[in-house]
């Protein structure tokens, strides 16, 4: 008899739904387990953004851990269109009258007519100076601060676009342009710093032989102290001249219209002259940043509070509950959080210890909320101590020491302070008076190592007038160095009785100066025949009675002492006990720290998100096997009804053979 390919053929039975409804109730265990893996998959998204929103509300709070926004002060002018102004927070508040009498500004000359660019001006060499004109003595003095530079013109550049392009190449402190009044062509020389000290003078060597006339290359001949047409030959149109101020009746002068040396901590910018009028300075708290500062670690806290309290709140209107109610992780975040921001600072550095005092206070419902009444007068009142509120900060007691940083491992606290070595800057002393002339290719040149650092340089050469001239040269030539200012460095150089003595300007152990291969030709003459090297020294001493580590002026606090990761700055003073050093750790840093905790990779959130992904897993493993079990069930009642229905075939088909056998029996149909 032929196998029955179809489910149920044999029988009239149904085994395909019979199979489906079967299945359905075997699949239910598996479907509970598929719901439980929705629900972990909810709560795991659901920690995903939590992540996020402690991730924005820690990007918030470390925008107000910085002590310079509590700090910072504003300076307006009532004049804008005379000078502007800018504060930082070492400026004292207060108001200023000021005139601007005069203007600084740059040297510039032109020189007579051309008919082309391309016209022959004639070869040589230009000497470029600096320095300041006296016309009531018709005296000229140079700059010492800057080098004479000597340009080369030569029959490739003789044209007066060629010296123009000579001039800009040699960077000698001077720009030079091409200018067409309508009548010809002028060149136009402009010295690139103002101030009376910036004067020109340019000496000219012609190839012609006569350096002074109005012809040639001397056509560009200038010294102010000559005579129009033998040697100043060219016209001035704007003359070097420094910038000339009263502030409150003082009368100060600067060789720049930028200032930010006469009133401590504000820079000017002078724009325009107001000699017989005097111009209100105001600087005064910046109580709009401060309570910007304030408002954004307020609402950064209720952007995250809001986002705990929808995860973890249960409504009793819709019978919803927040995917994460119940979880202890966001239980503990929200007691940390509160608990920070209720609490006072254990060692304040100011009069203010608690957020309640400049009007930040929770409300009912456990949002964060701002009197601004309170916090104006915070910022009227006590406004030096807002940012040892906030940000991670500090003071000491000697006013030769400053607070640099901490760290999370800085316990706040008070720490006294012992100093046990200065630290000293690397010098190399010569041991005579230098000599004061310098020659071309005899004693021009000098190679230093500073701070480890190469330095070659060639010196401008001339009988100086005193030893303080010949540092000046020294001093501009080395801190020209490209090599040493890209690291950072720098040197002074001092003259002692003739004597002189070239300073790194950096300190510590790591600042040296010593001479490079011999020193170059200029070495014996300069330091008098022979020199001496001393390395800088790093400042030494204790923090809360344990040895600090000094690096140049810097000494921090060692590891496992209370004031772990302090670094302070000794600027100098005496060996001893020097007073101590308070360090705070304001709320905003807290709430950064307590972030970092929340987002760490062994914190509360990773540990949650783990254990729900370690469940997610054991879920999925349990899916399969129920799954792998459903098609073996599956099989198994397939198999079972399809030799049900075979047999109930087989019985209809004998049933049918029989009833035709008896159908054909004599007598059965009588």
């Amino acid at each position: 008899m032929a196998n029955i390919s179809s489910p149920g053929i044999g029988s009239n039975l149904d085994i395909n739904g019979i199979l489906t409804q079967l299945m359905a109730v075997e699949r239910q265990p598996l479907q509970a387990i598929m719901r439980k893996e929705a629900g972990l998959q909810a709560q795991l998204s659901a920690f995903g953004s939590l992540k996020s929103a402690v991730s924005t509300f820690q990007t918030a709070v470390n925008g107000v851990n910085s002590a310079a926004r509590f700090r910072s002060l504003s300076a307006s002018s009532a004049d804008s269109s005379v000078f502007t102004a800018t504060a930082s927070s070492a400026a004292v508040v207060g108001s200023y009258a000021i005139k601007v009498t005069q203007l600084a500004s740059n040297q510039s000359v032109y020189s007579g007519s051309f008919a082309n660019t391309t016209d022959t001006v004639g070869t040589g060499t230009l000497t470029l100076q600096f320095g300041t004109y006296d016309s009531g003595g018709n005296t000229f003095t140079v700059n010492t601060a800057k080098a004479a530079q000597t340009i080369t013109i030569g029959a490739a550049n003789q044209s007066l676009a060629g010296v123009r392009d000579a001039i800009n190449a040699a960077g000698a402190g001077v720009t030079a342009t091409i200018v067409n009044d309508g009548g010809g062509n002028r060149l136009v020389l402009s010295s690139n710093d103002s101030g009376a000290a910036n004067g020109l003078k340019i000496t000219v060597t012609d190839d012609d032989g006569t350096h002074t006339n109005a012809s040639g290359l001397s056509q560009i001949a200038y010294d102010p102290t000559a005579t129009a047409g033998t040697g100043k030959n060219l016209t001035e149109t704007q003359a070097a001249q420094n910038a000339k101020i009263k502030i409150n009746g003082i009368d100060i002068e600067k060789s720049t219209n930028t200032i930010s040396d006469a009133i401590e901590g504000v820079t000017l910018s002078l724009l325009k002259e107001s000699a017989t009028t005097a111009v209100n300075l105001s600087v005064s708290r910046n109580s709009a940043g401060i309570s910007a500062a304030v408002k954004e670690m307020v609402d950064a806290y209720n952007t995250l509070n809001k986002a705990l309290v929808d995860l973890t709140k249960y409504d009793a209107n819709t019978k919803q509950a927040g995917l994460l109610i119940g979880d202890a992780a966001l239980r503990t975040m929200q007691s940390d959080l509160r608990r920070t921001l209720g609490s006072a600072l254990g060692t304040p550095s100011g009069s203010l210890s608690a957020l309640g005092q400049i009007g930040v206070s929770f409300q009912r419902d456990g949002t964060l909320t701002i009197d601004s009444t309170k916090l104006n007068n915070a910022i009227n009142n006590n406004f030096a101590d807002l940012a040892g509120l906030f940000a991670a900060t500090g003071a000491a007691s000697d006013s030769l020491v400053k607070f640099d940083s901490s760290t999370s491992t800085t316990k706040p606290g008070q720490y006294a302070l012992s100093v046990t070595q200065i630290a000293t800057r690397g010098t190399l002393a010569g041991n005579a008076a230098a000599g004061l002339t310098i020659t071309t290719g005899v004693n021009d040149t000098l190679s230093l190592t500073i701070d480890g650092v190469d330095a070659t340089v060639t010196l401008a050469a001339g009988t100086y007038a005193s030893a303080t001239a010949l540092a000046a040269e020294v001093q501009t030539r080395l801190n020209g160095v490209s090599a040493l200012s890209s690291a950072g460095n720098s040197v002074a150089v001092s003259q002692s009785a003739g004597v002189l003595t070239v300073s790194s300007n950096r300190y510590g152990s790591a600042s040296t100066v010593a001479l490079l291969s011999g020193g170059g030709s200029a070495a014996n003459d300069l330091f008098g025949g022979g020199s001496t090297a001393t390395a800088g020294l790093d400042v030494a001493g204790t923090i809360d009675g344990v040895s600090a580590t000094g690096t140049g002026q810097y000494l921090t606090a060692a590891g496992g002492s209370s004031a772990e990761g302090l670094k302070i700055q000794v600027l100098g003073g005496a060996l001893g006990a020097r007073g101590t050093v308070t360090a705070t750790q304001g709320f905003a840093y807290q709430l950064s720290q307590l972030a970092t905790g929340f987002l760490a990779s062994n914190g509360s959130l990773a540990s949650r998100s783990d254990g729900i992904n370690a469940r997610i897993k054991l879920n999925q493993k349990q899916q399969e096997a129920l799954n792998q079990r459903l098609i073996n069930i599956e099989k198994r009642y397939r198999a079972q009804f399809t030799a049900l229905d075979t047999l109930i075939a087989r019985m209809n088909q004998t049933s049918n053979y029989l009833t035709q056998q008896l159908a054909n029996l004599p007598g059965a149909g009588s």
